[in-house]
């Protein structure tokens, strides 16, 4: 198993509060920071290869330096804490166990992008993380961590699936109804109230205080030649060690069903959801697959947000499938047409199959209707 970065403080006693995050050496990479030049930090993250770990996978370090030069206005940094993807919990675990690495990870990043003002929104149904990154929050400013230079505001959503999508949870965060926005423009250059702002998800901030720490090049040899360092994966399903796993990302799918005990139930894989339930399913003879950004889209899906979904023999594959069709119709925010229209006919037809009254001709349709609502959605 990897080097623990993001899950290094969870075995300790009081783990979420100030102090026990200070014994372990905490915010010493904020005073490193506090010492470096905006362009230098950003340098480094560009240079350690991190990648988002929400869903997109885009390199950190090039997302913060599109924020225009020449912007004279305020700078919005948001963290994206509205997890809500099937099969994904590994965002709650940072929040409620090491509340304080996501604040020194925001403090750094903030210097980097130049804001005074981050906003951490977080998904409505997460009472307890939300107390607890709360908690956090009045300690920092207690310390002074926070409030000389830089504001913490904690914004709880309403429950919507669709407010994890960036530009969605944008609007719900000014106080509109949680639509997604045509981009570009894209929020770097005009995001929150109409200002630059960049939107992080929780465990990539959590990765730039170990970054800034201990160098881009320590972790950019954590991981692949394409993505540096760990990340953590949210492993349930069919598996003997449900859970929550951090190790390299240069892990095949194959290595990290054994690490979570290896196949339940029947013992015998029938089928893998890579990355939440977004992804495309991969069968049992395709789980040689490297578990970072480009190793699963050349398998053909996507690591997303890192929810991998485990299903033995036992498990119908069309009833699982109506479990997502069903989430996914209720969840689409209605505003485009393809997404709104296609959702709703795919669980239809599903369910119909799942009842024993299916067409020869309904896996067609499906398949082609869920073809053409690609790239035709906002």
């Amino acid at each position: 198993m990897a080097e623990l970065v993001l899950m290094r403080n969870f075995d300790r006693s009081n783990s979420h509060t100030i102090s026990s995050y200070r014994s372990a050496g905490g915010y010493a990479a904020w005073e490193k920071a506090k010492t470096l030049e905006p362009a230098a930090i950003t340098d480094e993250v560009k240079k350690s290869n991190l990648r988002g770990l929400g869903g997109a996978g885009f390199p950190t370090g090039m997302k913060w330096s599109f924020i225009p030069k020449t912007h004279t206005g305020p700078v919005y940094l948001v963290v994206n804490a509205d997890e809500g993807e099937p099969g994904t919990f590994k965002d709650r675990y940072l929040l409620e166990r090491d509340p304080h690495a996501l604040i020194e990870g925001m403090l750094i990043t903030a210097r980097a992008i130049r804001s005074a003002l981050g906003f951490v929104y977080i998904r409505g149904e997460y009472v307890e993380p939300w107390r607890r990154f709360s908690a956090a929050v009045k300690e920092a400013y207690e310390a002074r961590l926070l409030g000389d230079g830089f504001d913490v505001v904690v914004h709880r959503g309403a429950g919507a699936y669709i407010c994890g999508e960036e530009t969605g949870l944008l609007s719900s965060l000014e106080g509109k109804k949680g639509w997604p926005k045509i981009k570009p423009p894209f929020p770097a250059i005009k995001g929150a109230f109409g200002q630059p702002t960049i939107v992080n998800n929780v465990e990539t901030l959590c990765c730039v205080p170990p970054i800034i720490e201990r160098g881009a090049a320590w972790f950019a040899g954590l991981g692949t030649k394409t993505q540096g360092g760990t990340r953590m994966y949210s492993v349930s399903g069919r598996v003997k060690k449900p859970g929550v796993y951090e190790t390299s990302v240069s892990i095949t799918l194959r290595q990290l069903i054994e690490l979570a005990g290896g196949v339940s139930g029947t013992g015998r894989l029938k089928a893998v959801v890579p990355g939440g339930g977004s992804a495309a399913i991969l069968t049992a003879d395709e789980i040689d697959v490297t578990m970072d950004v480009d190793g699963c889209k050349n398998a053909g899906t996507m690591i997303g947000s890192a929810g991998v979904i485990v299903m033995d023999e036992s498990v119908s594959i069309p009833e699982a499938l109506l479990v997502l069709a069903r989430f996914y119709a209720h969840e689409s925010c209605g505003q485009c047409t393809p997404c709104r229209e296609s959702t709703g006919w795919i669980e239809k037809m599903v369910h119909r199959i799942v009842d024993g009254h299916g067409r020869k001709d309904d896996l067609d349709t499906i398949l082609d209707v869920a073809k053409r609502g690609g790239g035709t959605t906002i």
